[in-house]
This record gives structure tokens, sequence and C-alpha cells, in this order.
């Protein structure tokens, strides 16, 4: 799953490695994470994977019963779209709350991630482009003042990535709409125009959606 690395604590690194697991779908739903097999793939103790273990079960990724393993949660349709639903009124408060607070370097920071965008879709690597949707939107976060907000809003993306990231083999024919999506919000900010800004994230949060029905319906229909 990974190499540890010495700057960062065990518990830490754990859980980003388990984390990067689950949402890849490298780790399936409902699969057992026995203490001893996985201690001993990481090299570690208990201590810290139970810490680990105690971070991903607060953000929903595994569940855990007493005297048993913990599992990876199972992740249904009703989850993604519960998760999505939150997702808009977050995001769409936080860009009302931030265009005051659009500065130069704001603007390069999103732009910088819109060129990687189109990187990853040239290079039809597309679980990097989901990963730098999920960055965009966290760097729209970032600018909001208020740290009980950035953490939940952190939490929701994450339940929305895995969502994508299982379903990343139907995500290239609508990659390119996001992208370009996501362009007119950042020339909404750019322009400092609340309306629009918020205008232009309701139309991609609805769209979002949209494709996300429309993958699900895909990858079920393609597993039959």
């Amino acid at each position: 799953m990974g190499r540890f690395k010495r700057q960062e604590s065990l518990a830490t690194q754990a859980y980003e490695l388990l984390k990067e697991a689950i949402i890849t779908g490298n780790l399936k739903d409902g699969q057992p994470l026995p203490e001893e097999k996985m201690a001993r793939e990481f090299g570690i103790s208990r201590t810290p994977l139970r810490d680990a273990f105690k971070k991903l079960e607060a953000e929903g990724l595994i569940k855990a019963e007493a005297g048993r393993p913990c599992i990876v949660a199972n992740f249904t349709k009703t989850d993604s779209s519960n998760f999505m639903e939150l997702r808009s009124v977050l995001e769409i408060y936080n860009i009302e709350t931030v265009i005051s607070k659009v500065d130069t370097e704001f603007l390069q920071s999103l732009n910088q991630n819109l060129a990687g965008q189109m990187k990853a879709i040239k290079q039809n690597a597309y679980h990097d482009f989901i990963e730098l949707d999920r960055k965009f939107h966290l760097l729209l976060a970032a600018q909001n003042d208020n740290s009980e907000f950035r953490e939940i809003n952190s939490r929701i993306n994450t339940r929305v990535n895995r969502a994508f990231l299982i379903l990343s083999s139907t995500v290239p024919s609508s990659a390119e709409e996001a992208y370009y999506e996501h362009l007119e919000i950042v020339s909404a900010l750019e322009q400092r125009d609340a309306r629009l800004a918020r205008h232009k994230m309701i139309v991609h949060l609805n769209n979002v959606e949209k494709r996300f029905l429309q993958y699900y319906k895909d990858a079920h229909s393609n597993a039959k």
C-alpha cells in the first residue's frame, strides 16, 4: 500500500495509506482489516494502527464491531447521493463566503490546479483527475476562516471522492465537462462576481450528481 515516511507519525501514515486504499477500491466494501495482519504488513505496532482505525471510523470509512476485526464500510448509491446533497449545501455557502477573500495567490492556486486537471485529461489519468477535482474544492474551502466548516467539508468530500473513484472507469466521458465547469467558477471568482460564482457552483454541483447517477447506472449495467 506504500512506504512510510519518517517525518510523519506512524498513526498518520497508516491512516493515509488505508484511506487511499479504501477510496480507490483496493480495499473492498466489507473487507476485514485484522489488526495483527495489518500491523505486520505496515511494520508497526498495534497502537498506531488502532489510532488510524479510530480516525477512519470517525470518517465513516470503516466499521468496528466488538470482538471482531474492523471492516471496510459499505458504500451505497443512497450514501453517495446523501453526501452529494450535503456537499451542495456546504459548497454553495462557501462560495458566497470566500468571494470577499479572493486574492492573486488564491487564484493562482486554483489555476494551477486547473492546469493539472487538463493535463490529467490529456493523459487519460482519470484517478489523478478525480484527486485534483477533490483538491479544487478543498482549495475553495481553505479560504473559509471557519475551521469546523473546513473539517466537515473535508470529510464530505472524502466520501464523494470515494464514490467517483470506485466508478472511475466510467469517468472519461465527462471529465472535460467537469473541468470547464471548474473553469467557469474560477472565471466568476476572478470577476469578484458573487452571484455568478454562486450560479456556476450550483450548475456544477447539479451536473456532478447527474453524472454520478449515470456513472452508477452504467457501471451496474456493465456488471450484468
